[in-house]
């Protein structure tokens, strides 16, 4: 496993305490759970920017998340982003 280190402002620092004392972790176990739920979300954003671009199919985009298609199409859903075309539908039953 590899090292990051990183200086945070002091507000930051404050409510990383307050994190470890609510959720009962140690520092390292709160920063890695913090740091893989930011990265989650991040590639998300990106698979539904994505997505909604027509860079990707629909299973591809929820490939890209580890989400089922289901759980990707509830996602988009959320994101009030329109999503049905026939480029994607014909791209995703290629990919089926």
């Amino acid at each position: 496993m590899g090292t990051i280190s990183t200086r945070v402002p002091e507000d930051l620092e404050a409510e990383l305490e307050e994190y470890l004392e609510s959720e009962r972790l140690d520092r390292s176990t709160a920063v890695r759970k913090l740091l893989s739920e930011g990265l989650d979300e991040w590639r998300r954003e990106r698979a539904v920017d994505r997505f909604a671009d027509g860079e990707v199919s629909l299973a591809r985009a929820a490939d890209l998340t580890d989400l089922s298609v289901w759980e990707f199409a509830r996602l988009i859903e959320e994101s009030d982003r329109a999503w049905v075309s026939g480029d994607h539908l014909e791209a995703d039953l290629d990919d089926l």
